[in-house]
C-alpha cells in the first residue's frame, strides 16, 4: 500500500525541522558538510522525515523498509541515517553517502568547482531507425537524452517499455516525466511492484531523484527474474524534457 503524507501539514512540517537540525550535528559530529547540491539535501531531508512520521525511525530514503521477524519495520542492511555502510565504506572511498546529503569537504569543495559538464550529443529517434532504438533501450544506463529520445520513438509506436519512478507518492505529485508509467515506491516497493508482476518479460526503465534509488532497485528486480531493467542514470533533476505534476 502507497503511504501518503501530507508535506503541508503541521506534523511534517515540525518533523522536517527536527530532522534538518538532525543532519546538522550528523555533520558536524562527522566533520562532513552538506552536498554541494541543495535539491539534493532537500529531497533526502524530506525522505527522512517521510519516514520518521511512518515508521519511528529515520531509514535512509533510499532503500526498502521491510517488515522484520518481529512484526517491526526494518531498513534493508540497517540503512538508519547516519548509517554504517556510509560512515565506514561510502563516504571514506567514494566522498559521499549513498543518498548524496553527506560529503567530505574535499568531496564538496571538488563539486563545487565543476563549472560545466561534458555535453553528450544523441540523435533523437526521428532520425533513428527502430534497430537503433532498440539497441539504446537495451543498455542498462542510459542518460537524460536517451530517456527523451526512447519516450518520443514509443510515441511513434517504434519500440515499447515501461517507465517507473521509484521516488516516493509526495514527490511524484510535485513533479514526474511525462510518460511515466507506473509509481513504486522504493519505501514499499514489494507491495507496489505487484503491479508489474505479469511485465517480467517486458523493457522496463526505472528512475528516481538522483540515479541512486534506481540503480539499486534496478538490482533487486534483475535479481528478481525481470529480464530488461534498465536505469536512468542521473535522475529527474538532470532532466530536460517534459515534465508533468498533480495525482
Amino acid at each position: 500500500m502507497i503511504k501518503k503524507i501530507d508535506t503541508n501539514s503541521d506534523e511534517f512540517i515540525a518533523e522536517l525541522e527536527k530532522t534538518q537540525k538532525f543532519t546538522e550535528k550528523v555533520c558536524k559530529n562527522f566533520n562532513f558538510v552538506f552536498n554541494p547540491d541543495d535539491e539534493i539535501n532537500e529531497s533526502v531531508t524530506f525522505g527522512l522525515a517521510r519516514n520518521k512520521i511512518i515508521y519511528g525511525k529515520r531509514f535512509c530514503p533510499c532503500f526498502m523498509v521491510e517488515e522484520g521477524e518481529d512484526g517491526k519495520p526494518r531498513s534493508v542492511e540497517d540503512r538508519i541515517c547516519p548509517c554504517k555502510p556510509a560512515l565506514e565504506k561510502e563516504i571514506p572511498e567514494n566522498g559521499l553517502c549513498h543518498c548524496g546529503i553527506f560529503c567530505t569537504p574535499e568531496y564538496a569543495k571538488h563539486k563545487s568547482l565543476e563549472t560545466s559538464a561534458e555535453t553528450v550529443i544523441h540523435t533523437h529517434s526521428r532520425g533513428l531507425t527502430k534497430e537503433e532504438c532498440e539497441e539504446i533501450l537495451a543498455k542498462p544506463q542510459l542518460d537524460g537524452e536517451e530517456i527523451e529520445a526512447l519516450l518520443e520513438a514509443r510515441e511513434l509506436g517504434m519500440i515499447h517499455f515501461y517507465l517507473v519512478d521509484v521516488r516516493e507518492w509526495m514527490e511524484w505529485v510535485g513533479q514526474r516525466i511525462k510518460g511515466t508509467d507506473y509509481l513504486v515506491p522504493t519505501t514499499s516497493f514489494y507491495q507496489a511492484l505487484s503491479q508489474l508482476e505479469d511485465k517480467k518479460e517486458e523493457p522496463i526503465i526505472l528512475y528516481c531523484f538522483t540515479g541512486s534509488r534506481s540503480v539499486y532497485c534496478q538490482q533487486v528486480m534483475l535479481s528478481m527474474g525481470y529480464k530488461h531493467v534498465s536505469n536512468y542514470t542521473r535522475g529527474i533533476i538532470a532532466y530536460q524534457g517534459e515534465v508533468e505534476s498533480g495525482e
